[in-house]
């Protein structure tokens, strides 16, 4: 047993460069080609969105890859394809030429994203399949959010440690370039060494005959209507964190503080959300820290100009569901995979995470689609003169709409039937 919780924890080591690599995607990276590029906050959130709906078709695909290959180490292999392919991306990305414009963004993009899910994909599915038990494979995907915690931490803290305030984020990415080049490398050489991959024979199931059991599969399709819903609802305020601590706190320099108090805070909440989802059910666990983050955000309208103290009392309340929101989903969708191979699917967890990434994405790519043009229309704009009204509008947006979204998504998973009970009466059909 202890040696399989060691494998679980070099499972999750290459988590912590890509959670690095995440950040700045959402962070720095907008903010960075619409004001310091001069490309508009319209444009650039306009971009982003047509390269994540891109997605739509690659991600599935992907998945179905890594299910079909008729190799051993099928997932290992695509990962270690795919990580060259990343590391040229993302350095090309974060560090472009001074007269980069729209297709450069546009391009370099696609090819992120593409390789991205060609890493990612493979290695969330091999998680699924490391064990079979409803309590373990919490502590698999916790092991695997804890580094994406450190690494978020990491990406937060770096720029904040080498003097760069949220005015740089040009350097701010050129930093965590640098460190992803020699880490990413590095964690997915020991995974791949130290994790071993079981080889299960395909069993291609027609795709048409797939499609009409994945539609049968509502279990499924509730969990993923959850999870687009709160994607959303954590999308917007990460879209928009930046620009609020600058303009509504009106306290720049203290963006990467703020950051890394609520990832930390996230990091603190999950082994509590881990203990309190194997005495209760995990879709249980996982609404409760929906709304409590709703109750939470709901008070930022009340901030301005200098509430960095109390605004820094929510990012550490607000935090503490964060690591619950990351883990438990992943877990409860590696139980809804077995409904899929009970019924004759056969073994499509790359398939079903293709369906995830997808969503994943598409929730991230709508809240830069929803957050940055409500901005524009409501008449911000960080090139003239912001108002006390602009703010207000960026007060809003980030603290009231996500909450919506949130209560949707708690609602859909409150009565969510496939409990500990229930999958382990799965189980036995299974073995």
């Amino acid at each position: 047993m202890l040696i399989k919780k060691i494998h679980y924890w070099f499972y999750g080591l290459p988590a912590l460069p890509l959670a690095a690599l995440g950040l700045p995607l959402y962070i720095y990276l907008p903010t960075f080609y619409a004001d310091q590029l001069g490309l508009g906050l319209t444009l650039v959130g306009t971009i982003l969105l047509i390269c994540r709906i891109t997605d739509v078709i690659s991600d599935p695909l992907i998945g179905l890859l890594s299910d079909w290959l008729p190799i051993k180490s099928r997932r290992k292999w695509l990962m270690a394809i795919a990580t060259p392919l990343l590391l040229v991306a993302v350095w090309a990305l974060f560090i472009p030429p001074a007269n980069a414009g729209m297709w450069w963004l546009f391009s370099w993009s696609i090819l992120v994203y593409l390789a991205w899910s060609l890493l990612t994909l493979p290695y969330t599915a091999w998680g699924a399949e490391l064990s079979t038990d409803y309590d373990q494979r919490s502590v698999i995907t916790a092991s695997r959010e804890t580094f994406v915690l450190i690494g978020t931490l990491i990406a937060a803290g770096l720029p904040l440690a080498m003097g760069l305030t949220s005015d740089q984020p040009g350097q701010a990415l050129r930093l965590l370039a640098h460190f992803l080049v020699v880490m990413l490398p590095v964690t997915i050489l020991i995974c791949l060494f130290k994790v071993k991959e079981e080889f299960t024979p395909s069993r291609p199931i027609n795709f048409l005959a797939g499609l009409s059991l994945l539609n049968d599969n509502h279990l499924f399709k509730r969990l993923l209507f959850a999870y687009l819903m709160n994607g959303i609802a954590n999308g917007l305020p990460a879209t928009l964190f930046l620009l609020f601590v600058s303009y509504v706190l009106v306290a720049p320099e203290q963006f990467g503080m703020l950051l890394s108090v609520y990832f930390l805070s996230g990091l603190l909440g999950l082994p509590l959300g881990l203990a309190l989802s194997k005495r209760f059910s995990k879709h249980r666990i996982w609404s409760i820290s929906m709304l409590w983050a709703a109750v939470i955000f709901m008070w930022v309208p009340v901030l301005g100009e200098g509430d960095v103290i109390a605004f820094l009392v929510i990012c550490i309340l607000s935090g503490l569901s964060l690591g619950i929101d990351m883990a438990l989903p992943a877990s409860i969708q590696a139980d809804v995979i077995d409904i899929d191979n009970v019924k004759g699917g056969g073994q499509r967890s790359g398939f079903f995470f293709g369906i995830w990434g997808m969503v994943t994405k598409l929730s991230l790519a709508l809240a830069v689609g929803i957050a940055f043009p409500l901005l524009s229309f409501l008449g911000f704009d960080t090139i003239h003169t912001v108002t006390v009204n602009n703010t207000i509008a960026l007060s809003l947006l980030y603290g009231l709409m996500p909450i919506p979204f949130k209560l949707i998504a708690a609602w859909s998973m409150w009565k969510f039937p496939l409990d500990r009970q229930q999958h382990f009466v799965l189980r036995q059909q299974l073995d």
